[in-house]
């Protein structure tokens, strides 16, 4: 029996739920189109499909003026090393997301897998 798979980046399919810093004047809408950008990347490691692993880690990021994704920070581990190590490397293999509307920023985002 061959199981499916859910990949979520937490707000990029259902309600707000990425934390930015409060000192920034961040819209709704750039915070979506980060959670797509990185979303877009997002894969289901074979070996944690194999375990049957599932989790939600949640990545504080450090994006640039540019847009730029500067720095990854696991802030809560899914209980997965392996999935926290994919989840780590998200958004640097993003690279590059809408530049942030009040300058230099960093979001947390949660990032979660689930087989279904």
């Amino acid at each position: 029996m061959h199981k499916s798979l859910a990949l979520t980046i937490g707000l990029a399919l259902a309600g707000l739920s990425m934390l930015a810093t409060p000192a920034q004047a961040q819209s709704t809408d750039w915070i979506r189109q980060v959670a797509r950008a990185i979303a877009a990347k997002q894969t289901y490691p074979r070996s944690a499909q194999m375990r049957g692993e599932e989790g939600t880690a949640k990545v504080k990021i450090t994006i640039s003026a540019t847009g730029a994704v500067e720095r990854t920070e696991l802030v809560s581990p899914s209980g997965s090393s392996t999935l926290d190590k994919e989840a780590l490397a998200l958004p640097q293999r993003a690279g590059q997301v809408p530049p942030p509307p009040g300058g230099a920023t960093t979001v947390t985002v949660p990032i979660t897998w689930k087989l279904l």
